[in-house]
């Protein structure tokens, strides 16, 4: 008897922590058991074959928004070749429509609904030992009905997911230490489920003890809301902090509103790259904020988000969601303003996917929330925004992700911003521009997008917004700003088409690497290394603006970019003054 758990992620670098669950939690049947992860990019017929290889007598699949018209199409596939062999589907994505599911798919024997570790344990036993009936087992949707709903797991009887750590060689670790929410978000399956767990200290901590000590690069905390218990955030942040190897980082979602001093006090203390954290503010219109049921302080979370900043040591990454309830064009962007002015890392502008089972499906008629038959679910057009508003919206975040969130921009954009009304509007402006010269359809490169900005701004400065600023800025100067920006990032060996001509400089910047290499002020950490070999791992480039105001120096100014020394949040290169 073979039984397959199978997995469709959404890219090769994501495993599915649910079926790794499922298949330690059955471990006295592991003999039994295997598991196959694939991605929504292969072909279904590479996946169908696959599968037929390993011959399995029972498929079971992990259904998700975005997995699940891949899966339905493969049960129906595999049931032509594979009819003996049994099939079940479980996951939040089938748990709240299992009898139509059911109905319209004959292939399928039936669903496992909600936590399924004790469910999938009784179906093992029921495959292998002839135990339980179906009908007996609780927690599965049959053709018959529901079978009666399963008590929620104890967490501290879930054994640990990676003891063979190599099977997860280039994927993200997922690590839960909770289950449930104690908010009622609309749009929010977790609203359902109002009870938190908690996994007992002493095995959380053992557990990140293990990756710890196999140096994992990054552990992602699947939390709903991490900092809903103090006591077990701070115990988890504190032993971060005790035993960090220098190397792994840990990324928590919070609530920032309800961070209090001593937490965000240990937080400052944490190692820089220790720790990152996504904070969903969703929006801060108060009506919208009211009818989404959502419980914010959105003046405690702008002071506790700028407490955070302020340690210069944690990656902020602050989420928006366009499409909610009585949030319009205009207020959106008033959302839009109030987030970016706090600083994060990464602005993520989401759009509302009305979600099976979620308030937000079922008062979505009332608020005229339209949305797509298939998943995701996404958000057409609402009673208060239009489907073209929507498009301009996409359109603004392929404009933040490309520009904001790649971090390659951060010296061009704040100077940018000074010639429009408000971040907002710079990056609606900058999206018709990409629309007006066809760049949405013909994506350019990384390297060229600096090109692009440098057109873009200095046709800004032509047209500004803000009328005082018309004369204060000039092309030369984003030119020097994105040649900072380019050179923050990487060495490249050839110079953007925009970088200024450095022959003049050429004596004297040699003349500085024959200095460093007898001084070693600047570089210490180049001691291995000649004149001509620091010259190639660093670089120097010539400055006539200073590029924090933007105006111009008196007399051109050299900074040194040291490559071996970067940011842990940014990854930028150090910066040094050469005299």
């Amino acid at each position: 008897m073979k039984v397959l758990l199978i997995a469709l992620n959404a890219k090769y670098i994501h495993s599915n922590p649910a079926l790794y669950s499922l298949l330690a939690y059955a471990g006295k049947y592991e003999e039994h058991i295997e598991l196959a992860e694939y991605t929504i990019n292969q072909s279904l017929e590479e996946i169908m074959g696959d599968i037929y290889k390993r011959k399995p007598d029972v498929l079971a699949f992990s259904c998700y928004i975005w997995n699940i018209s891949p899966v339905l199409s493969l049960t129906r596939e595999m049931k032509k070749i594979l009819p003996k062999a049994d099939i079940w589907l479980g996951g939040p994505e089938v748990s709240y429509d299992s009898g139509q599911i059911l109905s319209t798919h004959k292939e399928i024997t039936g669903i496992m609904v909600g936590e399924g570790e004790e469910t999938f344990l009784e179906l093992m036993e029921h495959y292998i030992e002839g135990g339980k009936a179906f009908s007996s087992i609780k927690g599965l949707a049959l053709r018959e009905g529901k079978t009666g709903e399963r008590a929620l797991t104890d967490l501290d009887r879930l054994p640990f997911l990676y003891d063979r750590l190599e099977d997860f060689q280039n994927k993200i670790i997922y690590y839960e230490s909770s289950r449930g929410c104690p908010f009622c978000c609309s749009y929010c399956l977790s609203s359902i489920d109002k009870t938190v767990r908690l996994r007992k200290p002493d095995i959380v901590k053992k557990e990140l003890q293990f990756f710890l000590d196999n140096r994992v690069k990054q552990v992602k905390f699947v939390d709903r809301t991490f900092n809903c218990n103090h006591e077990h955030a701070m115990g988890i942040w504190q032993y971060i902090k005790d035993h960090d190897n220098g190397i792994t980082n840990f990324h928590f979602e919070v609530a920032a509103d309800i961070l209090n001093e001593e937490e965000i006090l240990l937080l400052n203390t944490l190692r820089p790259g220790a720790v990152q954290l996504e904070i969903g503010v969703q929006s801060t219109n108060p009506a919208t904020i009211s009818h989404i049921q959502r419980v914010m302080d959105i003046d405690k979370l702008k002071k506790n988000v700028e407490a955070i900043k302020k340690g210069n040591n944690i990656h902020q990454h602050l989420d928006l969601i366009a499409g909610l309830p009585y949030e319009d064009y205009e207020t959106f962007q008033k959302s839009f303003n109030d987030v970016y002015a706090m600083g994060p890392q990464q602005l993520q502008l989401g759009f509302l996917k009305v979600l099976k089972g979620s308030p937000m499906e079922k008062n979505a008629e009332e608020y005229g929330i339209v949305y797509t038959s298939c998943e995701p679910y996404e958000v057409l057009y609402t009673r208060w925004l239009t489907y073209e508003e929507i498009r301009k919206l996409k359109r603004v975040e392929e404009m933040v992700e490309l520009y904001y969130n790649s971090s390659q921009f951060t010296m061009t954009l704040p100077i940018l911003e000074r010639l429009f009304e408000s971040p907002f509007a710079l990056y609606e402006a900058l999206a018709e521009y990409y629309e007006e010269k066809g760049y949405f359809v013909n994506s350019p490169s990384r390297t060229y997008r600096y090109q692009i900005l440098l057109e873009f701004a200095i046709n800004s400065i032509s047209f500004p917004v803000r009328k005082q600023e018309s004369g204060s800025f000039s092309g030369e100067l984003f030119q020097e700003l994105l040649t900072m920006d380019f050179y923050l990032r990487e060495n490249a060996k050839s110079r953007p088409e925009f970088s200024k001509d450095l022959s003049p400089y050429k004596d004297g910047v040699r003349a500085f690497y024959r200095r460093e290499e007898e001084e070693r002020k600047l570089l210490p950490d180049y001691m291995a290394y000649d004149a001509r070999q620091m010259a190639k791992m660093t670089h120097i480039e010539v400055f006539e603006y200073d590029l924090q105001s933007g105006e111009r120096l008196q007399e051109p100014q050299l900074l040194l970019f040291d490559y071996r020394n970067r940011s842990p949040l940014t990854n930028q290169a150090a910066v040094y003054k050469v005299t």
